[in-house]
This record gives C-alpha cells, structure tokens and sequence, in this order.
C-alpha cells in the first residue's frame, strides 16, 4: 500500500488512540506485524505554546517506521504553521484528527466536531497541505450525529484539497464506540474518492480484517481498541490475508513475557513513576478474559515499581 510517495510493507494499520498509541506499544505492534504506526493525537495549539508535553507525544524512533503523527486542532493557520515547524521531525505522514469524540476536545469545535463545518474543514487541509511536503492524512468519523451524515461530503473535500489518504470510522461521534459499525459508509467513501481509504471500526479478529475489505472494498485497515493489550493481532491479520492461516492467539507465557517487555519499555521511556502507573490499564487489557484476571489487576494497581511488577507477574501470571 501506498500514501503519497510513502510505501507500506502492508496494508494493516495500527489506529492512534490517546493514552494508549505512545512509543513503547508502537514498537510493539510494528514488531508484530502492522504496516503503519499513528501516535497520539497531538494538539497544534500545544506546540504552538512549547508545552512541554507534545515532546513525549511526538517522539519517534527509526525502529517503529513508518510512522504517522496525528495533530488536532481548529484553527488554520496555527494547525497549518505547526506542521510546517515539525516537518523537519522523523515522523513520516502527518495525519489530522476529525474523528475524536471527547467532549474535551468536541466542544471546543475540534476532533468529530468539526465535520459540522465542512468549509473550515477544506480551510485547514488546503494550507496545511500547501505548507508541508510529507504526505497528510486524515481520519474522519460516519458523521457527527445520525442527522448529520457527511463522511462521502468530507471525504471528497479532503480529496480536492489534496489529502493522500482517508480512514473512516464507521460510527457517528454520538454513537462513541457503541453499537456496530457502519462498513456500508466506508464503502460509499471509498467509491466516492480515488485515493486510499482505510476501513475503521470493529475489526477485532482475521476474520474480520477480511470481511471489511470485501465487503467495503477499502484499501487498507484500521485496528484500534481491538489492538489494545494484544498486538500479535497484526500478524495473525498479516498471515490469514496472505496466507489463509489462522494462526493461534498466544499462550499464556507469552502474554506474560510481552507484558514484562512493555514495562520495561515504558519504564525506560517515561520512568518508573509514570511508566508503571501507565502500565497498569495495559496490563488489564493483556489480561482480560483470563482466569483470575481481575484479582491480578487488583494487585497490580498497588504496585509501585518495576521489580515488583516483575515479581508479581511472574509470580500470579
């Protein structure tokens, strides 16, 4: 698969999701298999203060690439001057979020809710593709709201204005991550533009990655909560579209050891502090649906740091 003069190994893309897509889980989930990797969403505005937050949120590492940054924003010209500031960054696309449904991001007329303005939308991805040369991206939901359905409309602004590729979210921002997503949609979007849409939404197993690309026709998949706590998903995804083999979740022992790397990695990379607290809703998702999974998690919310994380882990898991 191709975005702008960027080439992917595969069409199986890791979906940016805040508090979840930093450094550590990217490695681990490019490691296992997925194509392209997006960060957290990163607010233009923040750069454009020096907050010293986005640095961690923009870090990138040569291992994990490509890569793609995703910015949020409302404002054209801030949105449109940051991009052209971090261009220089080793990140590879930069995408743009129309899609995120908080209510802190929402009403301040940024994330979903700005597929109620079209015309500002076609104002911000205008001049920030004007103002970079990496390709841009974006990500868009269904709609807004079921009266509200406009992803076909976005996606052919996004289109004219010069946008290399589009993933849609087949759920309207009210809907959240509720109910089934809408594949039709994708569908009517990707017969409405001729650059690469990628399908987004409910794609949680192989079998599934298959169906949405039959079903919508779309170029490539977006992989997101399902990704969560299991990133061997992107190679069992790799395997069955090339190969037509299910290839078996992974053991025990495996999830074990790959929780351990995680801490590690996110200790070296945030400190112990941060890492381990962070760690723990990763550690939930790890090892949901396990027996005796919510009596570790207890344990694992009084844990302070990394020797005892490993101590626990390898003791109770």
């Amino acid at each position: 698969m191709k975005i702008g003069n960027v080439i992917l190994e595969n069409n199986i893309i890791l979906a940016p999701m805040a508090g979840v897509t930093d450094l550590p889980f990217r490695l681990l989930c490019h490691e296992q298999g997925a194509g392209l990797v997006c960060s957290e969403m990163v607010s233009a505005k923040a750069i454009y203060y020096h907050n010293k937050n986005t640095n961690v949120l923009m870090a990138t590492d040569s291992r994990e690439r490509p890569v793609s940054l995703q910015l949020f924003g409302s404002d054209p010209d801030v949105i449109s001057e940051m991009a052209a500031k971090i261009e220089e960054q080793p990140f590879d696309i930069l995408d743009f979020n129309l899609g995120c449904p908080v209510p802190k991001v929402t009403r301040n007329g940024e994330g979903s809710a700005l597929m109620q303005n079209p015309a500002l939308v076609e104002e911000i991805l205008t001049k920030t593709v004007r103002a970079i040369h990496k390709p841009m991206t974006v990500k868009i939901r269904k709609g807004f709201s079921e009266n509200g359905i406009n992803a076909v409309e976005i996606a052919r602004i996004a289109e004219a204005s010069g946008v290399s590729a589009i993933a849609v979210h087949g759920r309207t921002r009210e809907q959240y991550y509720s109910g089934k997503a809408d594949w039709d949609m994708i569908r009517q979007v990707k017969e409405a533009v001729k650059i690469p849409v990628i399908g987004n939404g409910d794609i949680d197993s192989p079998q599934a990655a298959q169906r949405m690309l039959e079903e919508t026709g779309c170029d490539g998949i977006m992989v997101g909560r399902a990704a969560r706590g299991n990133p061997w998903l992107f190679g069992r995804i790799r395997t069955y579209l090339l190969e037509g083999k299910l290839v078996s979740e992974p053991t025990k022992d495996e999830v074990r050891e790959m929780m351990l790397r995680h801490a590690r990695m996110q200790v070296a990379f945030k400190g112990e502090y941060t890492g381990i607290r962070e760690m723990r809703a990763h550690i939930s998702w790890y090892t949901a649906g396990f027996p005796n999974s919510s009596r570790l998690r207890r344990e694992v919310n009084a844990v302070e740091t990394l020797k005892e994380l490993e101590s626990l882990l390898n003791e109770k898991f």
